[in-house]
C-alpha cells in the first residue's frame, strides 16, 4: 500500500493493544437490537428516524448533527428484523462504510421547504412512495411504521399508500433507556471531559472575567478532547442566577459573586454529561445568605440520590423526595431528575406539587438506568441563586456516581 495513503488515513492514538477497551461494534449492536425489540413488542414493522440523535442511536452513524436537527435531509429506515437502510445526505455515503448495522445507503429526498420549495408535495409523496416501498419489501403484510418526525405533507403522502403511522419517539425513548457497559464507558469519558472542563473555569474564575469567557473555556476543552457541542448556555453570574434559564453574556464576574452553571454537553462518542455546578468567585468569603442557598441545594440534590434504588416507582421517588423549603418553592427547578444517555432522556420525574398539573407520570428505576439528580435554589426577588446537578447510573445493588467533580468546600463550611 503507498505509504503516503496510509499516513494520511492513520487512525488517532487513543488505541492501545493491552487494554480492554469499548468494542464499537457491540454497542452498535446492541443499540439496534433495544430499537428492534421495542418495535417487536408493539408489532410495528419499522421505524423511520430523522432525528439525528435517533439515527445515531439506532445505526452509530453521524453527519452534521446539529445542522441536521433543523433540515430533514438524512433519515433512516430500521426494520423490526434485519439491517437499517439509510438515506444520506448528497455526497456524504462514505461516511457510513464499515458500520455493520446499515445494511444499505441510498440518496436522501428532501421534502422540506428550503430544499424543495414550492415542490414540497412533489417530493414528499416520491419520499411517502420509497418509504412505502420499503416497507413492502422488509416487513410484508405489515404496514405499521412508527415516525420520530415527519411534517403534515408527509404523513399525509404516507397514509393515503396505506401506512399505518405511529410514534416512533416512545420507541426510542424506550429503547434508549438502558444502557449497556459499553454506553456507561463512553458516558463516563464525556463526564471525564466535561468535568476537565469544570476545573479550567474553576481556575480562571477570578474578577473581570466574562460569563462568555469563562463558559467558552468548556466549549474548548470539549472540542479539543473529541466532544461535539453544547446544548444550551446556562451560565450566569451575581444577580443573574436569580431567576434560572438566563443564558450567559457580556457581564464581568465580581469578588464574591457565585457563578452557577449548567453544562448541558454531548462530549465524545456523542454521550451526554450534564452536570451542574455553583462556584464563589473568589478572593472573600461567602456570605451566610449564600451559605444557606447552597446548603439547601446540596441537601436536596444528596437526599434525592441517597433515595435512588433499583425497582422504586417515579411516584414513590416524588413523595419521599426532599422537602423544599417554602422560601425556594415558587423558584424550585422543573423536575427532580431525568433520565440522560445522548442527550436529555426519558423519564422527566416531576415534583409531587407538580404531578397533576403538568403531566407527571409514572414507571420503575431499573439496573442500568442513567439520571441526573437537580437542585434550583433561590427566593423570589432574592440576590442570587445556587444551581447543582449529579448524574448517577441505577446499579442492581443500588447507584452509582458518575460525576465526582467536588461541591465548593467554602460554601459548605
Amino acid at each position: 500500500m503507498d505509504p503516503i495513503f496510509t499516513a494520511r488515513n492513520t487512525p488517532g492514538a487513543g488505541l492501545k493493544d493491552f487494554e480492554a477497551q469499548i468494542d464499537m461494534a457491540r454497542l452498535r449492536g446492541y443499540r439496534l437490537e433495544r430499537v428492534q425489540a421495542q418495535l417487536r413488542a408493539r408489532d410495528y414493522g419499522a421505524c423511520l428516524l430523522a432525528d439525528p440523535i435517533n439515527v445515531r442511536y439506532a445505526t452509530g452513524s453521524r453527519n452534521m448533527t446539529v445542522w441536521l436537527l433543523h433540515n430533514a435531509t438524512r433519515y433512516a429506515f430500521i426494520p423490526a428484523e434485519g439491517k437499517a437502510v439509510l438515506f444520506e445526505f448528497p455526497r456524504c455515503d462514505h461516511l457510513s462504510d464499515g458500520i455493520e448495522t446499515i445494511g444499505e445507503v441510498r440518496p436522501v429526498t428532501g421534502w422540506y421547504y428550503f430544499g424543495a420549495g414550492e415542490h414540497v408535495d412533489d417530493r414528499a409523496r416520491t419520499w411517502a412512495a420509497e418509504i412505502a416501498d420499503l416497507m413492502a419489501g422488509m416487513c410484508g403484510a405489515n404496514r405499521r411504521l412508527a415516525v420520530d418526525q415527519a411534517n403534515f405533507q408527509g404523513t399525509h403522502a404516507l397514509e393515503a399508500l396505506g401506512v399505518e403511522l405511529f410514534d416512533g419517539q416512545e420507541v426510542l425513548e424506550q429503547a434508549r433507556v438502558i444502557k449497556s457497559p459499553d454506553e456507561i464507558a463512553c458516558m463516563s469519558v464525556a463526564i471525564s471531559v466535561c468535568e476537565a472542563g469544570f476545573a479550567r473555569m474553576r481556575e480562571a474564575l477570578r474578577p473581570g472575567i466574562t460569563e462568555n469567557q469563562l463558559w467558552a473555556l468548556l466549549h474548548e476543552t470539549n472540542i479539543a478532547q473529541g466532544g461535539e457541542w453544547i446544548e444550551t448556555r446556562l451560565l450566569t453570574s451575581g444577580g443573574r442566577t436569580n431567576p434560572w434559564f438566563q443564558e450567559c453574556g457580556e457581564r464581568m464576574i465580581r469578588a464574591g459573586e457565585l457563578v452557577a452553571f449548567d453544562s448541558d454537553l454531548i462530549g465524545p462518542f456523542g454521550y451526554c454529561a450534564d452536570i451542574s455546578r455553583t462556584y464563589l468567585c473568589e478572593p472573600g468569603k461567602p456570605s451566610d445568605g449564600q451559605r444557606r442557598l447552597y446548603a439547601h441545594a446540596h441537601d436536596e440534590v444528596e437526599h434525592n440520590i441517597a433515595l435512588l434504588r433499583p425497582g422504586m416507582s417515579f411516584r414513590e421517588y416524588a413523595e419521599k423526595a426532599w422537602p423544599v423549603h417554602e422560601d425556594f418553592r415558587a423558584q424550585r427547578y422543573s423536575v427532580l431528575g431525568h433520565g440522560v444517555g445522548l442527550c436529555d432522556e426519558w423519564p422527566a420525574i416531576l415534583y409531587l406539587d407538580d404531578w397533576g398539573s403538568m403531566g407527571g407520570y409514572d414507571g420503575v428505576f431499573e439496573p442500568g438506568m442513567t439520571i441526573c439528580v437537580e437542585s434550583y435554589t433561590g427566593a423570589e426577588g432574592g440576590p442570587e441563586g445556587v444551581k447543582l446537578e449529579e448524574q448517577i447510573l441505577i446499579t442492581e445493588d443500588g447507584i452509582q456516581r458518575l460525576s465526582t467533580f467536588p461541591y465548593e468546600d467554602a460554601l459548605l463550611a
